[in-house]
């Protein structure tokens, strides 16, 4: 048993030294391919106006500039590629450097060509998409970082440039709104419903918390999530609405309705406020704090 076990241990590091030494053979044949092409290519060194009359079909764009001018002028390296074997550009094309960009982008929408821009491999690029081609999601920039494809070092690199809008409360459609974590298809169209009562659009994020049966736990688990940008607001036509209206409202109800007709009938404008609704005894305290975060039109 000794004399196996020693046997054994000899293969393996015998293996191990093998296989290292199989990888440093091929990185010494792929440099010794990249150094001993099989054609050489051509370079041409010369200075602006001399490149633009030999060579009037190279673009601007083509031409890099050197550090020692020509004949006291700036000069341009000119590369022409030679036709090389399929072994050698496929060894030229695996060991070219990657270029690498940052720039702002959402992980939910970005093409996989943008995805390879940033940094990652094709291969990378197609697990995000297949993930999102499943319906995944990703909501917040933690998430992102959690994807098994997102090395740390990449996330740090890429994180300043993650751009994922928030979605707006008086945008949203109901896939919108089933997106977002713990809602579904039930609190879905709950938000959509509250949304219509309150006169067309939510005032302030807060107000999902008055949807029946939806708690805070519930609220503070997307709060991060959703926004309600004042340009997408309607006003809420307090004063001139008629009663049969106005009692669709969860913050007025049937009796502050007709309560807030009569009040208008025997007030003048000057007086119409919800303070004044409150202190007339038209609308309870509650109601009156919530309303007044709302969005109202002038009388």
């Amino acid at each position: 048993m000794k004399s196996s076990l020693a046997a054994g241990i000899a293969a393996f590091v015998f293996l191990i030294i093998g296989y290292q030494a199989a990888l440093f053979i091929h990185k010494a044949s792929v440099l010794k391919i990249l150094g001993n092409r099989d054609s050489p290519d051509t370079v041409f060194v010369i200075d602006k106006a001399l490149a633009g009359t030999i060579l009037k079909s190279v673009s601007e764009e083509s031409l890099g500039s050197c550090e020692k001018p020509v004949r006291g002028r700036p000069s341009y390296v000119i590369r022409k590629e030679s036709g090389h074997s399929p072994e050698v550009r496929s060894v030229r094309e695996k060991s070219a450097p990657v270029s690498v960009e940052s720039f702002r982008f959402n992980p939910n929408t970005v093409p996989v060509a943008d995805l390879v821009r940033l940094g990652f491999s094709e291969r990378q690029a197609n697990a995000i998409d297949n993930y999102r081609k499943k319906g995944g999601r990703f909501r917040r920039k933690s998430d992102f970082a959690k994807s098994f494809v997102v090395a740390d070092s990449v996330y740090r690199r890429l994180e300043p440039y993650i751009d994922i809008p928030l979605i707006d409360l008086n945008l949203a459609d109901s896939a919108a709104f089933d997106s977002l974590p713990g809602i579904g298809g039930y609190f879905a169209s709950r938000m959509l419903e509250f949304r219509e009562r309150l006169g067309g659009s939510y005032s302030f994020t807060e107000q999902l918390m008055d949807i029946y049966r939806f708690d805070k736990e519930k609220y503070d688990a997307l709060s991060d999530l959703v926004t309600v940008d004042p340009g997408n607001v309607r006003p809420y036509r307090l004063w001139t609405l008629p009663a049969d209206s106005l009692k669709l409202h969860p913050y007025i109800g049937s009796y502050a309705a007709r309560g807030i007709v009569i009040y208008r009938e025997n007030n003048p404008v000057s007086q119409w406020t919800v303070a004044g609704l409150e202190e007339a005894g038209v609308l309870k305290p509650e109601m009156a704090r919530k309303l007044e975060r709302c969005v109202i039109a002038a009388p």
